[in-house]
C-alpha cells in the first residue's frame, strides 16, 4: 500500500510538473525534438465515442492524429475516409488489424469496442508493436487486465487506460487533495455516476453480460476510481447490492449500490445506475467537505468546498487533453497517467462487488 501511494503522489507531482512545462511551450519543443511529427492513431471499433468523441477531438490534438481506422462495418469506410482523410492502406477490418505492424503511420492503436473485446483486440494491437491504448472499464476480469498488461510488456509499448476524468484539472484537484488532506483527515466519500434510461434493445451490448454491459461495468468504475482518487488509498473490503428490477434487465444490472471499506475507517458510498440518475463526488472531512458536482460529464466538470472555494478550472476538451497527455508520455518516454495497473484495480473491485451481490456478503479485497 505505501508503494502505491509513495507512486501516486510523484504521478501527482508529475502532473504539476507537466502543466507548469505545458504552460511555457516545452510540449511543443518536445514536439519539435521528435521532428515535428505527430503521433499517428488508428481508432479500433467506429461506434458512438469514436465517431462522436474520438475522432472529433483527433482533430484538436497538438501531438497526435487520426491516421488509420479498424471496423467490422464496410458501410462505415467511405464515411470515415471522406470526413477525415483516411488511406485506403489505413483501412483495416478485424481480420487484417494484424497488419497494422507493417504500417509506419500508425504508431498507437486505440481500442473501443465493447468492453467483453478488449482483451482480444488490446493484446492484438499490443503483438503490432504499436503503442495501446484502452477505453474503460479495461476488461472483463482481473486476469484479462493482467494479459492486456504483459502483452505491452513483452512488446515494450506504452499502455495507457482512458480515465479521462484523471486528466480533468479539477478532478486532479481533488486527488491532490486526498495528498494534502487541507480539510483534515476524510471520513466518508460519496460518489455516483448514473444515469436516467429505459434499457436498450437485447441485442445492444450493453444489454449483455458477457460483453461487459450493466450499470456496475458501465458507469461503476466513475464511481470505483473516484472513491479511490478521491481518498489516495485502496479500498480493503467492499458490500455490493445489484438490482435487475427494471422489466429489460434480465441478465445485466440497472443499478447498483457499494460500501467500500478503506484503511483509515473512511467508507465510500457508491451508487451507479442506467436507469436513474446521478453524478457527483462529494468528500467529508475531519473539518469541511468538498464536492465535484458533476463529476463524471464530458464538459462541466466543477466543485465547490465548503468554505466557499470555486474548482471551476476550464477544460475545453478532455478527450483532446487526454490523448495529448497520452502521446507525450510515448514521445518523452515517461509514465502514462493512467496505466494498466489502475484498470486493474477497478476491475478487481467490480469483481469482488459482483461476488458480494450473489452471495449477500462483504468480500474482503
Amino acid at each position: 500500500m505505501s508503494n502505491y501511494l509513495t507512486s501516486r503522489r510523484r504521478l501527482l507531482q508529475q502532473m504539476g510538473m507537466g502543466a507548469t512545462l505545458l504552460s511555457v511551450g516545452a510540449g511543443r519543443q518536445v514536439l519539435a525534438a521528435s521532428g515535428g511529427k505527430k503521433l499517428g492513431v488508428a481508432l479500433v471499433g467506429l461506434g458512438y465515442y469514436s465517431r462522436d468523441l474520438l475522432a472529433p477531438a483527433l482533430q484538436l490534438t497538438e501531438h497526435c492524429e487520426l491516421k488509420g481506422i479498424v471496423t467490422g462495418s464496410p458501410d462505415k469506410i467511405p464515411v470515415w475516409q471522406e470526413k477525415y482523410g483516411i488511406k485506403d492502406a489505413n483501412v483495416y477490418n478485424y481480420d487484417t488489424m494484424h497488419e497494422i505492424a507493417d504500417n509506419p503511420e500508425i504508431d498507437v492503436v486505440y481500442i473501443v469496442v465493447p468492453t467483453g473485446l478488449h482483451k482480444k483486440y488490446a493484446v492484438i494491437a499490443a503483438n503490432t508493436g504499436k503503442h495501446v491504448w484502452c477505453e474503460k472499464p479495461m476488461a472483463l476480469t482481473p486476469e484479462d487486465c493482467q494479459s492486456i498488461i504483459d502483452a505491452c510488456r513483452k512488446n515494450k509499448v506504452k499502455l495507457s487506460v482512458g480515465y479521462r476524468m484523471q486528466h480533468e484539472p479539477n478532478t486532479q484537484t481533488v486527488m491532490q487533495y486526498a495528498q494534502d488532506l487541507p480539510y483534515g483527515a476524510i471520513r466518508t466519500v460519496n460518489t455516483q455516476a448514473a444515469y436516467g434510461g429505459n434499457g436498450l434493445p437485447a441485442d445492444n451490448w450493453r444489454m449483455q453480460k458477457h460483453m461487459g454491459g450493466g450499470a456496475l461495468y458501465d458507469m461503476g468504475v466513475y464511481t470505483i476510481n473516484g472513491a479511490r482518487y478521491a481518498t489516495g488509498l485502496e479500498p480493503i473490503a467492499v458490500t455490493a447490492k445489484r438490482s435487475f428490477d427494471h422489466p429489460k434487465f434480465t441478465e445485466v444490472d440497472n443499478t447498483t449500490h457499494l460500501t467500500l471499506e478503506f484503511p483509515n475507517d473512511i467508507v465510500a458510498e457508491c451508487m451507479t445506475s442506467v436507469v436513474q440518475s446521478g453524478n457527483q463526488l462529494r468528500v467529508n472531512a475531519e473539518n469541511g467537505w468538498y464536492q465535484l458536482k458533476p463529476m463524471s460529464e464530458y464538459s462541466g466538470v466543477q466543485g465547490t468546498t465548503s468554505d466557499g472555494k470555486k474548482l471551476d478550472k476550464y477544460l475545453a476538451n478532455q478527450q483532446v487533453k487526454q490523448m495529448d497527455d497520452d502521446a507525450l508520455a510515448i514521445i518523452n518516454d515517461s509514465p502514462v497517467l493512467v496505466p494498466g495497473e489502475e484498470g486493474m484495480r477497478d476491475i478487481a473491485i467490480v469483481r469482488a462487488a459482483i461476488e458480494s451481490s450473489e452471495k449477500e456478503k462483504r468480500i474482503t479485497l
